[in-house]
């Protein structure tokens, strides 16, 4: 179980756009290798970085109009949210700290 919160289509805007702190976006596939790749490094962020920064999931099979609108054409995305604005993307596997720099320097 991850400890990142599910998103939908239905409560993305209220999620992550309307959230009052910066939110890390995982747009992925439970039949995508590279991205149950980097699911416990999505964990371990929302662990590290819980306080600061709301780590979110969108499964793009179950909500493909959210990932349609944003421009997401391959998976893993992650998507860094502030202000209800896009502040960073990234695309693909990455180590850890990589992963942890992107959010800290964009949240």
């Amino acid at each position: 179980m991850s400890n990142a919160q599910d998103v939908t289509e239905a409560d993305f805007q209220t999620e992550v756009l309307e959230s009052d702190k910066p939110v890390l976006v995982d747009f992925w596939a439970p039949w995508c290798g590279p991205c149950k790749a980097m699911g416990p490094a999505v964990d371990k962020i929302a662990d590290e970085l819980g306080g600061k920064v709301k780590v979110v999931k969108v499964d793009i099979d179950q909500s493909p109009g959210v990932a349609s609108q944003l421009g997401v054409m391959s998976i893993p995305t992650f998507i860094v949210f502030k202000n209800g604005a896009e502040a960073a993307r990234k695309m693909g596997m990455m180590s850890f700290d990589d992963f942890k720099t992107l959010v800290e320097d964009n949240a």
